[in-house]
């Protein structure tokens, strides 16, 4: 099969989202003049080592990304597999204003560089810096990139210096209405090494 998307691709779901997959997901925190806010981003995804960035892209105007246009801040929080429940009910759409963490019950923690809330029992949670926002092509796309400035991680998510990803099982995006969680890792040399 070959489609150009422009002219569609004539099957009963789009997809796109299941060929780009699996996609982390990228819980954002943040904190704006009408209160906090967490919301799950599946275009999400580290970009540079040093220093260390982030990006994620927004399909519309939402709250978390007034809430970085306003403080210039914002939080990535890592999804397990026994967050997923808490994760998903934070992406219903609520009425501006009202504090995501509260309503579905996810213990709120303050981050250390940015004036910005953070999920508390989250593996690893990074404070960003926002750096740009760009405009995407479409009517609302909007990709934003962050310079992390903290850093939080689980001590029971450390093993032996390594952040150990099946001490609890990330969650990832696939497409439709379906996601993964990591059970299974395996390691690759590159060549010359």
């Amino acid at each position: 099969m070959f489609y150009r998307p422009e002219n569609g691709h004539g099957l009963p779901h789009n997809p796109f989202n299941a060929i780009v997959t699996p996609r982390p997901i990228g819980w954002i925190s943040t904190r704006g003049s009408e209160g906090d806010n967490i919301a799950p981003y599946s275009f999400f995804n580290a970009v540079a080592y040093v220093p260390p960035q982030v990006m994620f892209s927004s399909t519309s105007a939402k709250d978390s990304l007034a809430n970085i246009r306003e403080t210039g801040v914002f939080c990535v929080n890592v999804v397990s597999e026994a967050l997923k429940e808490q994760m998903n009910d934070s992406s219903a759409a609520l009425p501006r204003g009202t504090d995501e963490f509260a309503h579905v019950g996810i213990e709120k923690a303050e981050c250390e560089t940015i004036d910005a809330p953070r999920v508390a029992n989250a593996p690893a949670a990074l404070e960003c810096k926002l750096t740009q926002i760009l405009d995407l092509p479409g009517e609302a796309n909007f990709a934003v990139f962050g310079e992390v400035t903290g850093v939080h991680m689980r001590d029971d998510c450390l093993r032996d210096g390594i952040f150990d990803v099946l001490s609890f099982n990330p969650v990832s995006r696939l497409g439709y209405r379906d996601f993964a969680t990591v059970r299974d890792v395996f390691s690759l040399k590159r060549p010359g090494e």
